[in-house]
């Protein structure tokens, strides 16, 4: 079983010698996703809201990418570096995820790749094949 990388356009990643994912088999290994944009900068600094919003749909855009979605989700680990945003990550599972939600591990880190990112999402999920032939 070969790993197929899975690549964004633009891939804000490629400078770090970074892969956003890998396709091995019926799983996805997706790279942390911040809420960086299109030219890889940290979107609204001290906002988290908006950072997290952008972290969650950076984090779809690289699902989809290799041939997933937020409902395929089955591991996600969310790297926060202020666990006083901790309930509103619950509330924003309950809003990106649905049940059964995924398993899940959530840690205060003192810092990220950028001194402005303020969470970082990564995530294990199945491709869309997978869910069809179990339905």
């Amino acid at each position: 079983m070969k790993p197929q990388r899975i690549v964004t356009n633009p891939d804000p990643y490629e400078p770090f010698r970074l892969a956003q994912g890998y396709r091995v088999g019926d799983l996805l290994f997706i790279s942390g996703q911040a809420a960086y944009d299109e030219s890889g900068g940290i979107v609204a600094p001290g906002n988290f809201e908006a950072q997290a919003e952008r972290a969650f749909a950076n984090l779809e855009r690289a699902l989809r990418a290799g041939g997933s979605s937020l409902r395929n989700v089955v591991k996600v680990t969310i790297f926060l570096t202020d666990m006083a945003h901790f309930p509103r990550i619950v509330e924003l599972r309950g809003r990106y995820f649905s049940p059964p939600y995924p398993a899940d591990t959530i840690v205060e880190v003192r810092s990220l790749y950028h001194r402005d990112a303020m969470i970082e999402i990564e995530a294990i999920a199945v491709p869309d094949t997978v869910t069809e032939r179990a339905a």
